[in-house]
């Protein structure tokens, strides 16, 4: 008898200790990031606008993508070279050249993807051409995806690109503007997240693919604008995160095949302040990781891991486009439990660490990209 109950008392205590430390640990962020206030930035370039999508050589010069539809490399002694030859992308509203992500095996295929608002006449589409970078020079391109049908609102292209460890590309497309109708429909591109072949190719696993009259590409629906996605190089997960409406703005892991709920379920309300639904919760419908009200407007995210940053390590950091800075989501495993503000006063677009373990965050007006720097 005794023995169980030292056994149960033994048990109390450690749930007690644990939970106390998460508790200490979320509260009091100056006893393990006493030195991320000592974190310090050096400026790469200001010779940007909008830099929106940032990836990088073997050789660690940064490709940029600007809205505008400029490409950049940036080398290592911070030189600016245009890079020719892009896609044909249309700026207007939210839509211009967006997201670039090098393959896997770049090394030897040199292929390399951007995502961009196509237009066909007066309608535009979230599209994504791969190419072979030579050099300073885009060649041999093919558009490999198209979001259809085409629309005339020039808002919520998602457009974020990540390849898993399979080699499959994913593709976030916005619900374009149109909420009471593209992200619950099967038959439609836009309010989803894709998953394809290296060359457009649409795998046959994918969950809709033997359903009639859906797109073969879905991989997840039920999406508002999602413009973070990141491999979690701890689990191997994708994660994203998409813009709510007035408030609502939500961190998820993608399954296969599951719904994420807009506009059906939201944490968030109309910008008129009117209600778009009172449910938060249905069944059969996946409820997010981590929401934020007020809205973040988050763009860009990804984990941090290595060595470089002690402090930041196996957390997640994320842009702020309204609030302006960049944002801290500590993790335990899958769970936010502290968030804070790095480097406020600037509206970050997009946040990446390179192979070399260090970060570089790109910020809007004036467009300019940073790599922070350990104590």
């Amino acid at each position: 008898m005794s023995i169980k109950l030292n056994f149960r008392l033994v048990q109390f205590f450690l749930f007690l200790i644990f939970n106390m430390s998460i508790f200490i640990f979320a509260n009091n962020p100056s006893k393990l990031f006493e030195d991320y206030k000592d974190l310090k930035l050096e400026l790469i370039t200001d010779e940007l606008e909008i830099p929106w999508g940032m990836d990088f050589l073997d050789n660690g010069d940064i490709i940029v993508t600007e809205k505008n539809g400029s490409i950049f490399r940036i080398n290592n002694n911070d030189k600016l070279i245009k890079i020719i030859g892009g896609p044909e992308s249309t700026e207007t509203g939210q839509g211009g050249l967006l997201d670039v992500q090098l393959h896997p095996n770049f090394s030897k295929n040199k292929w390399i993807y951007f995502s961009y608002n196509k237009q066909k006449k007066n309608k535009y589409s979230t599209a994504v051409s791969r190419f072979i970078l030579d050099n300073n020079k885009l060649t041999n391109e093919k558009i490999i995806f198209e979001a259809l049908p085409y629309s005339g609102k020039r808002l919520h292209f998602g457009s974020r690109l990540e390849f898993d460890k399979q080699g499959y590309l994913y593709i976030t497309v916005g619900d374009r503007g149109s909420r009471d109708i593209n992200p619950q429909d099967l038959s439609k591109h836009a309010g989803k997240v894709h998953r394809i072949y290296d060359n457009g190719d649409i795998p046959k696993d994918n969950p809709f693919y033997n359903k009639e009259g859906s797109i073969k590409s879905i991989f997840s629906y039920g999406h508002r604008n999602p413009q973070g996605m990141i491999l979690n190089p701890f689990t191997n997960d994708i994660w994203t995160h998409e813009h709510g409406p007035r408030g609502g703005d939500e961190i998820n892991i993608i399954n296969k095949g599951l719904n994420y709920g807009w506009p059906v379920i939201t944490y968030g309300i109309n910008y008129s302040g009117t209600i778009i639904t009172h449910e938060k919760k249905k069944e059969g419908m996946e409820q997010p990781l981590h929401y934020w009200v007020p809205s973040i407007a988050p763009s860009g995210m990804t984990f941090v891991e290595g060595n470089i940053y002690p402090s930041l390590n196996g957390n997640l950091l994320i842009g702020s486009l309204k609030f302006e800075y960049l944002h801290l989501c500590v993790m335990n495993e899958s769970k936010v439990i502290s968030e804070h503000r790095l480097f406020e006063d600037m509206r970050v677009r997009n946040v990446k660490q390179r192979s070399d373990g260090y970060i570089f965050f790109s910020v809007e007006e004036p467009g300019r990209i940073y790599k922070i720097l350990p104590n």
